[in-house]
């Protein structure tokens, strides 16, 4: 679980707790992104483990984030009460079949009272997404700005590699980076709550206009001169299809099921 915090002093405690009662994260790593002070004793207090990373930015602390970790699959979270901590069983069941599992905020049912996700952030992130759809040709998508999400651990390195987005880009730059070398990538709707304390971004509409308009800039980019992002020679559905060859995933032929049944029939005439 990777948490970067910036101005979650407030929530930050709470939301590590949250998520170690589920019993399924095995580490919980907070990137201190040159946080307000007091942040560092609240963490503190908690199982959660801190690093800092002064480059200020979203990205920057995400990258040096998924750098610190090292399990199969990495959760990322923003500490704000924005998102539920339980939702992430939500997510799990698709990293069987996904590299990229993201979460979505725009869904109406699961938008509490109070959340920051007006008509005008809802039909913002759904026209962003629809341009991605139709100029890449992808799977249903709703939400680019959604900080809740499930990374297999095989796409660190590319992003890694790839990535050049230090603010709050960064997340849309991970979607598209995935897309383009064609890993797995599923959306899912996920609750959100009002946020403790005011956001640096979508707590002012000029700022997330503009950081809109830098989301259309970084799609329309990438459309017109991708990245040469090396594809991964096995994703995670290439790996169960693998599964499926000869001797690892292989249902019986109907010559053994013949072969079964005789050995029941055996059974049955054997003294008994």
């Amino acid at each position: 679980m990777v948490l970067p915090t910036y101005n979650e002093k407030d929530s930050i405690a709470e939301t590590i707790r949250a998520f170690d009662q589920l019993g399924i994260v095995d580490d919980i790593l907070v990137v201190n992104n040159n946080a307000t002070e007091g942040t560092s004793d609240e963490v503190a207090m908690t199982t959660a483990r801190e690093v800092l990373e002064p480059r200020q930015g979203y990205g920057a602390a995400i990258r040096r984030g998924l750098a610190e970790v090292d399990t199969d699959l990495i959760c990322i979270c923003e500490p704000d009460g924005t998102f539920n901590p339980r939702d992430l069983a939500k997510l799990l069941p698709f990293t069987e079949d996904c590299d990229l599992v993201l979460g979505s905020r725009t869904v109406s049912t699961f938008i509490w009272d109070g959340a920051n996700m007006g008509r005008f952030l809802q039909w913002g992130n759904w026209g962003v997404a629809k341009t991605i759809e139709a100029l890449f040709n992808t799977s249903y998508l709703s939400d680019v700005g959604c900080t809740f999400r499930v990374v297999s651990k095989d796409l660190v390195p590319g992003l890694l590699r790839d990535s050049r987005v230090h603010g709050s880009a960064f997340g849309l730059e991970m979607l598209m980076l995935a897309l383009i070398a064609r890993d797995t990538v599923v959306q899912v709707p996920v609750n959100y709550h009002p946020r403790i304390g005011t956001s640096a971004v979508t707590g002012d509409t000029r700022t997330a206009i503009r950081l809109g308009f830098q989301m259309l800039g970084i799609v329309l980019s990438m459309r017109i001169r991708p990245p040469r992002r090396r594809r991964r020679a096995t994703a995670r559905r290439g790996q169960h299809e693998a599964m499926r060859q000869p001797g690892l995933w292989n249902p019986p032929e109907p010559s053994d099921q013949s072969a079964i049944g005789r050995k029941h029939e055996d059974a049955d005439s054997a003294p008994r």
